[in-house]
């Protein structure tokens, strides 16, 4: 089920309504069956496939806990070969295979490998890594392992959070679920804010961006440079506006319930550097490769001293690439982000004194704009539907020059080769504009408190100019969010 779409505009009233009504002790097993409803309006019979890891990792949690020391080992590591095992079958089995058949191929054979007709399930990788996260909390004993099975399941399957994060950790949602909520007005104005930004967010901003950037990701060689230009900054916009705003509807509605999920955006595009951009972008992912992929290798290479580190994190970058999507474009853009990472390992005395030759402010807004071009840049193989499509607007960026000489000569934008451009880039660049200046107004006036403390006039008003906003300037075509791809 989308969060923008008729059905779930009914599910959430519902199913909120009915969570307060019910007695305490029936509203787990009420938000277990409202969430399998939710996940099931996908593809049905892919929730066999998720009871199934949720039986092994339930069974694995408890094996492990009760394990002597020395004997644990074992348990975590069916936990996770059953996990990796479902996301290399339904995601990877395919690529590996084809680009195994491409090698035959190459070498002369005339084998043909036989491929899997199935569909990837919706969410498998953040749910996969939920589970995972939870038999390696109980291996490190930081988690008692969950001796109520429905419970258990709730924690993988939680609605909000179930198809794209945040990715929770045991120790931070469990023991929520015991806990009997009361319906209290401020959490219900809280996550009813976050639920309408976030809609606004992927409708009004990231959707409307969807109409230019698909034209020009899709036909990539009818593009001049300055269109690729356009195209990779307002994907970067619009992926951002997509799974923030994902994450803003999720941890509203749990929030509307009484639950707290972990903050999974914290203005990324105020990043310094792109270490610093990615300790704010989908915090809950970024914490989860440190801790159980980056973290362990960097103790293996700590002999290499900052070249291990560097090492460790081009490592975790690739694999976090792969994670993303079962596609070349993927991997390379992961690489890309690593080594712009290990470069920053290697260079912090440089960058600091370099940085240091500027004033403060000037600086600091130097290191943002550096941090975001290389990010939104890397965007093309993030959006791309090849490799190819990508190298190939990758050189057109080469003719910027060429093209800017044309405008100053004959002072037309006829290059731009787009049909209607002003119907779609000027709305364009009004959407990035509304987020910037919304961010703005959040960060320099803490905006949650600001607003909660004005009057009530205002507070309507305001809330009614969202929902306008929302009815007059969306894009409703029931755009999947980007990130249930992964």
């Amino acid at each position: 089920m989308l969060f923008n779409s008729f059905e779930f505009l009914i599910f959430f009233p519902v199913v909120t309504i009915l969570y307060f009504l019910l007695p305490h002790k029936f509203r787990w097993f009420h938000l277990l069956v409202a969430s399998c409803v939710f996940y099931m309006f996908f593809v049905p019979l892919y929730i066999v496939i998720l009871f199934g890891t949720i039986v092994i990792d339930y069974y694995a949690g408890i094996l492990i806990e009760n394990a002597p020391e020395g004997k644990k080992r074992p348990w975590l590591i069916m936990s996770l070969v059953a996990n990796v095992g479902v996301l290399a079958v339904f995601k990877y089995y395919n690529f590996f295979i084809d680009n195994i058949q491409q090698v035959v191929n190459w070498m002369g054979f005339t084998v043909q490998l036989p491929l899997l007709r199935i569909l990837l399930p919706i969410g498998l990788s953040f749910h996969t890594f939920q589970a995972m996260s939870y038999t390696l909390e109980v291996y490190y004993e930081n988690q008692k392992a969950e001796r109520n099975f429905g419970i258990y399941a709730l924690y993988v399957m939680f609605y909000p959070q179930l198809v794209a994060g945040p990715i929770e950790r045991p120790q931070n949602v469990l023991y929520q679920f015991y806990e009997k909520h009361t319906l209290i007005y401020e959490n219900v104005a809280e996550g009813l804010r976050m639920m309408l930004w976030g809609m606004i967010k992927k409708v009004v901003i990231a959707d409307r961006l969807g109409l230019v950037t698909s034209r020009i990701f899709d036909d990539p060689a009818q593009q001049s440079g300055v269109n690729v230009v356009i195209g990779f900054v307002f994907f970067t916009f619009q992926v951002y506006c997509d799974f923030s705003g994902y994450s803003d509807i999720a941890i509203g509605a749990a929030r509307v319930m009484g639950f707290n999920l972990m903050k999974n955006f914290n203005f990324p595009f105020r990043g310094k550097s792109v270490s610093d951009f990615y300790k704010r972008w989908h915090m809950s992912l970024s914490t989860w490769f440190n801790d159980y992929l980056h973290t362990p290798l960097t103790y293996s290479f700590r002999r290499m001293g900052l070249r291990g580190v560097a090492l460790a994190t081009v490592i975790t970058f690739f694999i976090s690439g792969l994670w993303h999507g079962s596609a070349w474009q993927f991997i390379l853009w992961g690489v890309m982000m690593g080594v712009a990472i290990a470069f920053e390992v290697l260079t912090q005395k440089q960058r600091k004194a370099f940085f240091a030759l500027f004033p403060q402010r000037f600086g600091s807004l130097l290191a943002q704009f550096i941090t975001f071009s290389y990010i939104s840049f890397w965007c093309i193989f993030f959006r791309a539907n090849t490799v190819g499509d990508a190298f190939k607007m990758m050189r057109k960026v080469g003719d910027i020059p060429t093209e800017i000489a044309t405008i100053v000569r004959t002072h037309k934008f006829g290059f731009l080769n787009m049909p209607n451009v002003y119907d779609y880039l000027v709305p364009g660049v009004a959407v990035i504009c509304l987020l910037e200046g919304c961010n703005w107004l959040t960060t320099r006036y803490d905006m949650p408190k600001t607003f909660a403390s004005r009057p009530s006039w205002l507070r309507w008003s305001a809330y009614y100019a969202g929902i306008l906003l929302l009815m007059f300037c969306g894009v409703y075509e029931k755009h999947q969010f980007i990130y249930f791809q992964f």
